[in-house]
């Protein structure tokens, strides 16, 4: 036969045309499905291992429909037009123009799986191609992760995107992240900004699974200088509003770059925290805070000035647990100095904000978890009951005489505080007592 005869011939062979058919596929389910697809053997054969083998003359099985051989092919109900749409591609395969064939990623899936079972190398690699290319959903992401996986090198391609990434590389992309999170883009660019931040922070967080990065001495370094530079812009922009403390903070401008700036370091702590290299924070926190508290003090009362002094509060509170339980070590007096300008603060803007939150249409941008409130009371009584007595005992007096007595509540520590005082005395004694007793002997 002229080779251009056997070229007209295949284009001529159309699936379902039953005048030039000589197979008979049959798609079988158990449900009772029985459809019959009227083929070409030459077709089949030619692009598929197991209709070359079903129709060769070493196969005993062969079944004749009149003059037509016939293939059984027994699939689940799910799986039918996944079976249907296979053996069409296998007429359009020899082009190789499948791109718009396969409808999405779900097909695709479901074409790869027939054509893995049935040796289809040309359709394999094509839908290979296809899911490798493609975007997915995640619940279509879950599916391959399920399916493919078993088909072994073929279909190794499709998992690229999902493998594991060595540490260099998600190293320098933690860094140059960092870098972002820390730095002051133009306000179009805050989405931006706190999406890197998010992530930055699910990198470090162990949950189900081990954190991305195990952060090394260079990392920290590295966090470290992007966190002085943004302290240093916000120091920057503390000095502007306290030098003219003559007007209000309301009245001063720059209030966006201020908020910006206290949003910012109230997540840069979460970072910190999870590497364990909250010193130098906390010690910035400390020097800059008769500045911050003075400031946010002359500020007035408007929604957007109880805004910054709630985002201030969230800063200082996660200063203040990490001196409440010792994660950052600081001298008495540096403890019973940062009590003393933080408590007057807290007890008086508590109020303030909780008013702004029930009487303004905007206090949505106020919510704050109650977790937190409790978690900076708690904070504040550790810190008390780790001071001297007579450094306590001032303390307590102060907040005994207060009109916000209800927040913070020292219950706690004024409790602790009457016990310690009164078995004071009688405690040392005994000790004194033993001290004398180990002497003589």
């Amino acid at each position: 036969m002229d080779p251009t005869d056997k070229e007209d011939k295949d284009v001529t062979c159309v699936i379902g045309d039953r005048s030039s058919s000589d197979v008979v596929v049959r798609l079988r389910t158990q449900e009772g499905r029985d459809d019959w697809l009227y083929c070409h053997s030459e077709i089949l054969v030619k692009n598929c291992k197991y209709f070359a083998d079903r129709l060769s003359d070493n196969w005993p099985t062969c079944q004749i429909l009149g003059s037509r051989n016939c293939v059984d092919i027994y699939c689940q109900e799910s799986d039918f037009d996944y079976h249907v749409n296979f053996i069409r591609l296998l007429y359009i395969v020899i082009d190789a123009s499948l791109d718009d064939f396969w409808h999405g990623v779900t097909n695709a899936l479901g074409i790869l799986q027939v054509a893995v079972h049935l040796q289809c190398p040309k359709i394999v690699a094509a839908s290979v191609n296809y899911l490798e290319a493609v975007t997915w959903e995640e619940t279509e992401e879950e599916e391959i992760l399920k399916i493919v996986p078993p088909m072994g090198l073929q279909a190794e391609p499709i998992l690229a995107r999902l493998q594991p990434v060595n540490q260099s590389a998600i190293k320098n992309i933690f860094l140059s992240a960092i870098r972002f999170a820390t730095s002051s883009p133009p306000p179009s660019m805050n989405d931006l900004k706190s999406s890197a931040q998010e992530q930055l922070e699910y990198m470090l967080t162990e949950d189900d699974d081990a954190p991305l990065l195990i952060a090394d001495d260079e990392i920290k370094l590295e966090v470290k200088q992007c966190v002085n530079r943004l302290f240093s812009g916000f120091n920057n922009s503390l000095i502007h509003l306290f030098c003219g403390s003559t007007e209000s903070l309301s009245e001063a401008g720059n209030i966006p770059l201020f908020q910006s700036y206290l949003t910012d370091l109230s997540w840069v702590c979460q970072i910190l925290s999870k590497l364990e290299i909250m010193r130098d924070f906390v010690e910035c926190w400390f020097d800059a805070s008769e500045k911050i508290v003075k400031v946010l003090e002359q500020g007035g009362s408007t929604t957007e000035v109880v805004e910054i002094k709630l985002r201030a509060i969230e800063v200082a509170s996660k200063v203040l647990e990490a001196i409440a339980y010792g994660t950052v070590i600081l001298p008495t007096a540096k403890r019973l100095q940062v009590l003393k300008m933080w408590l007057p603060f807290v007890r008086v803007a508590k109020p303030m904000i909780d008013s702004t939150m029930m009487n303004c249409e905007s206090a949505v941008l106020l919510k704050m978890d109650g977790e937190m409130w409790q978690s900076l009371e708690s904070s504040f009584v550790s810190i008390i009951l780790a001071l001297p007595s007579g450094d306590q005992a001032e303390l307590l007096t102060e907040w005994l005489g207060n009109e916000h007595i209800r927040y913070p509540d020292l219950t706690e520590a004024f409790e602790v505080w009457c016990y310690r005082s009164k078995v004071a005395r009688r405690r040392l004694s005994l000790l004194e007592e033993e001290d004398v007793i180990t002497h003589s002997i």
